[in-house]
């Protein structure tokens, strides 16, 4: 089954020069590749091998060191199907920012953390602060001042936040407007809050596990540092010598203790 890369893992960081620097030169070429590839895209050795000059063996070795170093995963998901069942998936997932095994714990369980961004040298607008400035360019009887834009910001976020996007927006402001307008930003509250749509149902936490990406074994996150299990990085199962005997061994056992001391009675009587 080829590997197949989904949405991003972080898309919101922006691309820069430096992704990658910190990978030896190979390795960067490769995830600055598939990085650059659309969702969903096959990124199995073989087709990489098309594209890349390199060999699938190579490529192997690459993808592993990118487990290791943390930007990529693979494991299976918990989907709905439209017939109304469900089925699980091969996954792979690709983060242009290396995570420790902490973060793709938190990121099976949809527990993703938030990214800790760098503060602005410069003061920008909101998305909401925007949409509003302009509101006065294509209704002038809704022109708003620098202050009422700033006042009313919050509450077409809200809209947003509840999956509202701009043309919703415009269009809950500007239809059916009373003739004068006397108070635009008055009326631009009053849309805002009377109409604003109802909250989007819980998101259902989604359903992942973590593969070994040598054998593929399935286990929880932490038993699979760097993305492979314990076996395939040669450590050694532990030993648990108070894990019980089952009955039917000890009878064996001492049915074999029984039969060899009754043949020793047996050979010092002959004796």
């Amino acid at each position: 089954m080829p590997w197949l890369k989904p949405t991003l893992v972080a898309p919101s960081c922006p691309r820069t020069a430096h992704d990658f620097a910190h990978l030896p030169p190979r390795e960067a070429a490769v995830a600055a590749y598939i990085d650059r590839l659309p969702d969903g895209a096959d990124i199995s050795v073989k087709t990489l091998a098309k594209h890349l000059p390199y060999g699938q063996c190579a490529l192997r070795t690459a993808l592993n060191r990118l487990q290791l170093a943390g930007h990529w995963r693979r494991g299976r998901e918990h989907l709905a199907v439209d017939s109304g069942g469900s089925r699980w998936i091969t996954r792979s997932w690709f983060s242009r920012t290396a995570r420790d095994g902490d973060w793709w714990a938190a990121f099976t369980r949809g527990d993703v953390p938030e990214e800790v961004q760098e503060p602005p040298t410069r003061r920008t607008r909101s998305r909401a602060h925007i949409l509003l400035a302009a509101l006065g360019r294509t209704t002038p009887v809704l022109s708003l001042s620098q202050a009422d834009c700033a006042a009313l910001a919050p509450l077409v976020a809200e809209w947003f936040e509840r999956g509202a996007g701009e043309d919703v927006v415009l269009h809950a402001l500007t239809s059916g407007l009373p003739t004068p307008v006397h108070h635009p930003a008055a009326l631009v509250r009053r849309r805002l809050t009377d109409k604003l749509p109802p909250e989007p149902p819980p998101r259902r936490p989604p359903l992942r596990l973590l593969e070994c990406a040598k054998c593929g074994a399935v286990g929880r996150p932490e038993a699979l540092p760097g993305g492979m299990c314990g076996a395939c990085r040669g450590e050694r199962a532990p030993v648990h010598p108070n894990v019980p005997v089952p009955a039917s061994k000890v009878h064996a056992y001492a049915a074999d203790m029984r039969s060899a001391m009754a043949e020793r009675r047996q050979k010092g009587t002959c004796a």
